[in-house]
């Protein structure tokens, strides 16, 4: 790891924590970043020449596979054209359609570029929609990193043990009301209190950002009701849940439908692209129309409309990508639950279709308290056996495993078995 070590030392004095993200970094599980070179299919492959099977690809967009060549030449040709031009495209126009003809409760939807400007957006036109303030999220999801979604977020601030973030004024905060995921009364709770205040409930459909929590039977179809009973917005942040359950994300998966979906890098394959949408009559308030300012000058960037494209049109154009993605998913987890039970590791195995997370308690994991009770020391372990042994996971217990369909049950899903039976060895 010569290389990497190097480039860490120098990182560290010249960017913070020697990472441009949090979520990337290593100090949790007391090893040294592994500096990336090249990705393809399934694989990654560090500086130094170690090439890893991935379970990140990106954070989630990856679905396809690393550096797909279908996606590759649509960005050639569009990047041949042009990297930017601050002006409207035929691109945005198509992706627009695109989206809004594959996702039933999108009407109108507006591009940014990342997940964090897509939830912050959101909330605003919410505001502006109902003319109220407060906004109820859940402990555990993470929503961004704008000030009022900092509290009790779940991914890296729940990694590094930081309980909200400093930086962030007491009033950006006030109107953010905290509920606990998968309790429906915590949530009738504050709407009891707040009765006419609150403009929206934002939710992960899928919790993966405290691991992966699923909602339990009820608990989306509940707040879709609070939210009919009370004039407030229902959001879904699918920003990791959205074109990878299903080509209609959770929503189409569960059968419930938000009044505005927020989305994040996989509609752009990878690159830098958020989006938010809903319905005409509330999307009608942004801007230039209407009177919720929102504005990105690289919102759009034509080589990112080209990327996602691509992509959402492979996924669109496969009718069993998503049938054998998720066969493949519920039998691989499946399987690695069976490994840690037989080796009698404590351990609660959560998984949907291609995402999964093991957590490193006897307790079942439901909602951010039963998270936490994760040993985080044996997941370190964990982790560095796996790194070491060509299985590249996430350096932290609160992030999601990403399948792609580049992943074999033959290849690299049985390799990685393999890998965490003996792993499973050494941590007993």
């Amino acid at each position: 790891m010569s290389r990497s070590e190097e480039l860490f030392r120098q990182a560290v004095e010249l960017i913070p924590g020697g990472v441009n993200s949090p979520v990337r970094a290593y100090g949790n599980v007391h090893e040294i970043p592994r500096f990336i070179a090249s990705a393809d299919g399934p694989y990654i492959s560090d500086v130094d020449g170690n090439t890893y099977v991935d379970f990140i690809g990106s954070w989630g967009p990856m679905i396809l596979g690393n550096n797909d060549k279908r996606i590759l030449n649509s960005v050639a040709e569009a990047a041949g054209k042009g990297l930017s031009f601050g002006a409207a495209t035929e691109a945005e126009v198509e992706m627009a359609k695109l989206v809004c003809d594959l996702v039933p409760s999108i009407e109108m939807v507006r591009m940014v570029n990342s997940g964090t400007e897509a939830v912050m957006s959101a909330i605003r036109v919410a505001r502006g929609f109902t003319g109220r303030n407060k906004i109820v999220k859940f402990m555990g999801c993470y929503h961004g990193h704008s000030d009022a979604m900092l509290v009790k977020a779940g991914s890296g601030v729940m990694t590094a043990g930081i309980p909200d973030s400093a930086g962030v004024p007491a009033g950006c905060t006030q109107d953010t009301l905290s509920a606990e995921y998968n309790n429906l009364d915590s949530v009738q709770e504050l709407f009891d209190r707040y009765t006419e205040e609150i403009a929206a409930v934002i939710v992960e459909p899928v919790g993966a950002n405290m691991g992966v929590v699923l909602p339990e039977k009820g608990f989306l179809e509940g707040l879709r009701a609070i939210c009919d009973k009370y004039g407030s917005l229902l959001i879904f942040d699918e920003v990791i849940t959205g074109f990878r359950l299903s080509i209609q994300g959770a929503q189409g998966y569960f059968g419930v439908q938000p009044d505005l979906t927020t989305f994040g890098k996989i509609i752009g394959a990878g690159m830098p692209v958020g989006a938010y949408g809903g319905r005409k009559e509330i999307m009608k308030l942004v801007s230039p129309v209407g009177k919720v300012y929102q504005a990105g000058t690289l919102s759009g960037n034509p080589v990112a409309m080209a990327a996602g494209l691509t992509q959402l049109k492979i996924l669109r154009d496969t009718p069993d990508f998503y049938e054998n993605l998720n066969a493949n998913g519920d039998w691989f987890y499946t399987e690695m639950d069976q490994i840690l039970t037989d080796h009698q590791i404590p351990h609660c195995l959560n998984h949907i279709g291609s995402l999964g997370c093991v957590f490193f308690t006897e307790e079942t994991v439901r909602d951010y308290v039963s998270a936490k009770t994760s040993d985080t020391v044996v997941y370190a372990k964990y982790f560095k056996y796996l790194l070491n042994h060509g299985v590249y996971m996430a350096p932290s217990q609160f992030e999601a495993m990403f399948l792609s369909g580049a992943h074999t049950r033959e290849r690299e899903l049985k390799k990685t078995l393999e890998v965490i039976d003996a792993c499973c060895s050494e941590l007993k």
